[in-house]
């Protein structure tokens, strides 16, 4: 039997719950009855007492805003008729609890029915979530409640399987293992499959323009660092975890020393703490990645967690290019013209980095995600001539 979330309901059991999300009524790409129940948990998430509480929260409010679905929807105009999947399975990962909602709100505007695994990891994030859906619901044309559902049940293997056989597109979240572990489960024929597999981020700053940077401008992009990093414990695709400082040795350490000092005010000001624990595993780990010969030009960029960074030092920015490999997703950045990322992002040529953002902006959902148009994969075409 499966706990069904959302909409709130009794168990089911998997092949009730197939038959229910494809019973309801037809819907479209961009379909308005979707679009405005997503308009109404937006607004919900962004409510300034929830939004400061939890700003991963309020960044999904934000993502959720009329304007930028609608943006969504046009940006796939073109010659051909979109359309619907049909039925998305997603499969996200318990470490980062909002990325579900970003994904299956793409896959809902772009008419599809869902089926969303929370799973039972999942923390009082996701709750919160799942009960904002619950709430906007209310409001909300039956057909929503008809066509997606968020379910519940601990490792499967015959209800993965289930739904599996029966989607259309399936989602996986969550890297690697995940991907593997879930492809035992084979899809029909036509369905098609959408991976996330494991994906590493760093920064870089250039030293000069830091030291050179007023202190307001220093302390912004401090607590752009904290927003990147510290809402999921660095755990997220897109936190960095390295740092690659860019210009004379002086220069970068001088830089480093400040920016530690701004990044230490920022976490302070923020009241994050970290767990004993954790802080001993960091540095057990940081220790032994700091043995390698490699270690201090190719800066490791495992997950260590608790706002741990290694650092490195380039004499420009072209000495990044041999670093770069292909589970790089997202580069933050300071100090830098578009020229030059321009030209880093050509001379890459795709062996890496499909993102390069300011800092502050690393966990931002965007529908251009790995590289992919997320809303365009969540669609058909249909060619019609006359």
């Amino acid at each position: 039997m499966l706990d069904v979330r959302f909409p709130a309901g009794p168990p089911v059991t998997v092949d009730h719950l197939i038959d229910e999300v494809m019973a309801g009524s037809p819907l479209s790409v961009g379909d308005e009855r979707i679009r405005d129940f997503l308009v109404a948990v937006g607004r919900r998430l962004a409510r300034p007492a929830l939004a400061r509480r939890r700003p991963e929260l309020g960044a999904l409010g934000f993502f959720l805003r009329p304007d930028e679905l609608l943006r969504t929807i046009d940006a796939l105009r073109g010659d051909h008729v979109r359309m619907p999947r049909g039925l998305a399975f997603h499969l996200p990962p318990a470490e980062v609890e909002t990325v579900f909602v970003y994904a299956w709100a793409l896959s809902a505007l772009m008419g599809n029915r869902n089926v969303v695994r929370l799973s039972p990891r999942a923390g009082p994030v996701a709750a919160t979530v799942v009960g904002t859906l619950q709430e906007a619901l209310d409001g909300a044309d039956p057909v929503v409640a008809a066509t997606q559902r968020i379910i519940c049940y601990d490792r499967s293997p015959f209800i993965t399987a289930a739904l599996s056989s029966a989607c259309d597109l399936r989602v996986s979240w969550g890297g690697d293992r995940a991907a593997h572990q879930v492809r035992r489960h084979p899809l029909a024929p036509h369905a098609r499959e959408l991976t996330f597999p494991d994906r590493s981020s760093f920064a870089v700053v250039r030293a000069p323009a830091w030291l050179e940077a007023p202190q307001a401008t220093r302390t912004a992009v401090a607590e752009g660092l904290v927003n990147d990093s510290y809402w999921f414990d660095q755990a997220a695709c897109s936190s960095p975890r390295a740092v690659f400082w860019v210009g004379p040795r002086e220069g970068c350490d001088a830089a480093r020393a400040d920016f530690a000092a701004c990044l230490a005010r920022a976490v302070k000001r923020r009241g994050w703490a970290v767990d004993a624990a954790a802080a001993v595993r960091a540095r057990v780990a940081a220790c032994a990645d700091a043995f390698p010969p490699a270690a201090g030009v190719a800066a490791p960029r495992r997950w260590l967690g608790t706002g741990t960074f290694t650092h490195a030092r380039l004499g420009s920015l072209a000495e990044l290019v041999p670093l770069v490999g292909r589970r790089d997703q997202t580069m933050t950045h300071f100090g830098f013209a578009r020229e030059e990322l321009m030209e880093l992002a050509h001379v890459l040529a795709g062996r890496g980095v499909e993102r390069m953002v300011p800092f502050g902006e690393a966990l931002s959902f965007h529908r251009v995600w790995d590289g992919r148009g997320v809303a365009a994969e969540f669609t058909r075409l249909v060619t019609v001539f006359a």
